[in-house]
């Protein structure tokens, strides 16, 4: 989960312009759009179990630290990693003027897994560093909120949470000698729907294969408690954000034009779009050719 590019700068990460094609009501969710066959959860389970040890090895790493945000892609993470590393991962829970009902979630996911968690609360490293750089948190951090807020300032703002958490991260899997394990999806992956040096700061991307209807079929495999799939999903930077409101795409569309189905053209456009902006998300920084 992150903020969306609508331009070359890294400040800018998460945002939109209006969205062609809003979301609609919460009810009864369609069917995954995905193009596995049927069964598919426990044999690839298995291979992402093998596939986490594997890249452990190769780094020489001994376990896995992972943000555990209450939301489904950390969840399934989080399942994932508990079998990858029996006793040696650590879920971190790090609220910074994040929902309480997303804390509450993460733990619920850690008990059902036996995941061991450590909770960090960022307001005050948040607040601390704003003043030190010269910026204000003010009362809202949203884009287009009704306070005014600046919507520049905003992603600024919004940015500057998700790469603490990041910082967070890494701090504890140096001390612990541990890969830091994302929960970024192949839909929010493709789109750029995520903070550079953010949430998209880790060593392995076990889910970037995976369309968000294939990730909420791995969560039910996994037996992910029903409160978190079922919650619309949403990177809590800010009150009321949701990954479809601000991408202006469902996720069911956006995993069907992923896996080369139909889609409305404006739609189409509009994916087009967010995945030709972001590339730069997705490459390594540019060096001279000469």
């Amino acid at each position: 989960m992150g903020l969306m590019s609508d331009a070359m700068n890294p400040d800018d990460d998460k945002a939109r312009n209006e969205a062609t094609c809003r979301p609609g009501g919460r009810g009864p969710q369609p069917p995954p759009v995905s193009r596995r066959p049927a069964g598919w959860e426990p044999e690839y389970v298995d291979r992402l179990v093998g596939w986490l040890r594997d890249r452990a090895v190769e780094a020489g790493a001994a376990g896995a630290v992972f943000g555990l945000s209450g939301g489904i892609d950390s969840s399934v993470v989080a399942a994932v990693c508990a079998r990858a590393f029996p006793g040696e991962c650590l879920g971190l829970i790090l609220p910074c003027g994040s929902a309480p009902e997303d804390a509450a979630h993460a733990r619920l996911v850690a008990d059902e897994f036996g995941v061991p968690v450590k909770v960090v609360p960022l307001d005050g490293v948040y607040e601390a560093i704003l003043r030190a750089i010269g910026g204000e948190a003010g009362p809202g951090v949203g884009p287009g909120l009704p306070d005014g807020t600046d919507r520049r300032r905003g992603l600024s703002l919004a940015n500057l949470r998700a790469r603490l958490r990041a910082v967070t991260w890494y701090f504890h899997a140096n001390l612990l000698n541990r890969l830091v394990v994302g929960s970024g999806n192949r839909a929010e992956l493709s789109v750029g729907y995520f903070t550079k040096y953010g949430d998209g700061a880790v060593d392995v991307l076990p889910l970037g294969n995976l369309v968000k209807g294939e990730v909420r079929a791995l969560a039910r495999h996994l037996g992910v408690p029903e409160p978190v799939i079922a919650k619309p999903p949403t990177a809590g930077l800010w009150p009321g954000q949701t990954d479809e409101g601000e991408m202006g795409v469902t996720y069911e569309l956006l995993d069907r034009f992923l896996l080369g189905g139909r889609v409305p053209e404006e739609t189409s456009g509009r994916i087009r779009e967010m995945v030709a902006r972001s590339e730069h998300k997705r490459r390594v920084p540019a060096i001279p050719d000469f």
